[in-house]
């Protein structure tokens, strides 16, 4: 094993060399095609096919990504067969039966995909993040959020609820009480307590509910929290 550099266009031995190098483990044609690494090969223009180069008179690299082509290479072929490729113009076309042959020596592989698949194959062996605690931003929503996602469900109005505090608006309801030691912009209400609250006491349906905790994506972080009250609950 000698490559240090990767070419552009990487045939299956340096392809399979260079990821060794990278990730400390051997690779075959197999590996990359399950990894969804596209093999190619250059096609020299023919005048019997006119349409498949078009202006590309010079050839061009033609990607092999057919299922039936790729898992025959996957299996062992000892020979590369294309019947659907992509034209100069990567127009997905049919090749005439029974497709093109070529030796396996000409298979090349792009390098920016090659070190895609070391990027992916790094992170997903690496560890879980450790979980980090609540910041302000998990701990609860703004008052512009919450109207965002509730405002257009309930007959009253929720930025003058909200700013009074009272009842299920406040800090023995779903308004978050230690936010309220900071600037008032900051302050900041649980979202699940507040959905509960519209609708045990403003009769809010919870099919409503539920479509603002699938819709705001600022709602993520308690979905899974609405989802295990909608169960408690029977819902």
């Amino acid at each position: 094993m000698t490559i240090t550099i990767l070419p552009y266009r990487a045939s299956l031995e340096q392809a399979c060399d260079w990821l060794e190098q990278q990730l400390e483990t051997p690779w075959t044609l197999a590996e990359l095609i399950e990894h969804g690494v596209t093999p190619y090969v250059w096609l020299d223009y023919d005048a019997t096919y006119p349409e498949l180069f078009g202006d590309a008179n010079g050839g061009y690299a033609a990607p092999i990504f057919f299922e039936g082509d790729t898992a025959r290479l996957a299996a062992g072929s000892d020979d590369v067969l294309i019947t659907i490729t992509k034209d100069a113009y990567k127009i997905v076309t049919t090749l005439p039966a029974p497709g093109f042959r070529r030796k396996l020596h000409e298979l090349r592989f792009l390098k920016k995909e090659l070190e895609k698949l070391v990027k992916t194959v790094r992170r997903a062996a690496e560890p879980p993040p450790e979980p980090k605690a609540a910041s302000e931003s998990t701990s609860g929503i703004y008052k512009e959020q919450a109207i965002a996602a509730f405002g257009a469900l309930v007959k009253l109005d929720l930025d003058a609820a909200l700013t009074g505090a009272g009842g299920i608006f406040g800090d023995e309801g779903a308004r978050i009480k230690a936010s309220t030691k900071k600037a008032k912009s900051k302050i900041v209400w649980n979202p699940v307590v507040l959905a509960l609250g519209l609708h045990d006491v403003h009769r809010v349906p919870m099919r409503g509910l539920t479509r603002a905790f699938e819709t705001h994506a600022f709602l993520d972080p308690w979905h899974a929290e609405w989802e295990r009250s909608l169960a408690l609950l029977g819902h």
